[in-house]
């Protein structure tokens, strides 16, 4: 026991480890930003009493799911062996998984901005029926990106280091971050409006850039982090602009 324990904490005294930690925990916050907006559209379509369950359910999914393909890492990094070859580039299990992933997000992010565009087209008829099967069915969509997304994440956690405790620490730490920011994101995204049509464009962004990578067309995270954050501020300065229009004409009224 005590050869078990040393040999699995002996990178606690190694600096290099804690920046690989570090440096890990951050890449997997990011990551789970996709899945969290996700989350985040898809329950705010809920009644207000079901959204927060639902966003627990999906996150500590989420957090089973990373754990236990941990455990099975040995299987995980078998994943990007290619299992056939098309058109010259060889498809394996983890890029089969990024395909349908990409296009379940591309669907899912069309039809809800078609919906937002024209909101008449999906009247609900049996209302009670109707939220129940919402509520089941978003239970679902959650589950089946969190596979997508947490597939990514562990293959990303298993290029960064060789340590499965960095690993389970990154994890744990970033699913927490994403538990406790749910909420006050989902809460943001329903008071701004304006905010859920940027926040479907990244989902098809996403979606996109996940049927690439699935193909074998690398494109650069940080290119699709740049483009999103450069976006969101964008919008931030509308928002800004639009509230002290508004509050500029209350001025106005009052006098």
């Amino acid at each position: 026991m005590p050869d078990f324990l040393a040999a699995h904490t002996e990178w606690i005294a190694d600096p290099t480890a804690w920046v690989a930690l570090l440096t890990l925990i951050v890449l997997e916050v990011v990551l789970g930003i996709d899945n969290l907006i996700f989350i985040s559209i898809l329950t705010n379509k809920l009644p207000e009493a079901q959204r927060k369950p639902a966003r627990r359910l999906g996150i500590g999914a989420a957090l089973i799911m990373r754990l236990l393909l941990l455990a099975t890492i040995s299987i995980i990094v078998q994943l990007t062996q290619p299992v056939f070859s098309l058109f010259g580039h060889g498809f394996s299990w983890r890029d089969l998984i990024l395909i349908a992933g990409g296009f379940f997000l591309v669907w899912k992010a069309t039809k809800e901005i078609h919906h937002s565009v024209d909101p008449g087209d999906h009247k609900d008829e049996m209302l009670g029926r109707t939220l129940q099967l919402s509520l089941g069915g978003a239970i679902f969509q959650i589950l089946l990106l969190d596979l997508v997304f947490s597939i990514d994440s562990i293959i990303t956690a298993v290029g960064m280091t060789d340590e499965i405790a960095i690993m389970y620490i990154a994890v744990i730490v970033a699913v927490s971050v994403m538990m406790l920011a749910a909420t006050p994101l989902a809460n943001f995204i329903e008071k701004n409006p304006t905010i859920v049509m940027l926040a479907l464009g990244f989902l098809l962004m996403i979606g996109t850039t996940l049927i690439a990578d699935g193909m074998g067309f690398h494109v650069p995270k940080g290119y699709i982090y740049a483009a999103m954050g450069f976006s969101a501020l964008v919008e931030g300065l509308n928002m800004l602009a639009r509230r002290r229009r508004e509050k500029a004409k209350g001025g106005d009224t009052v006098h």
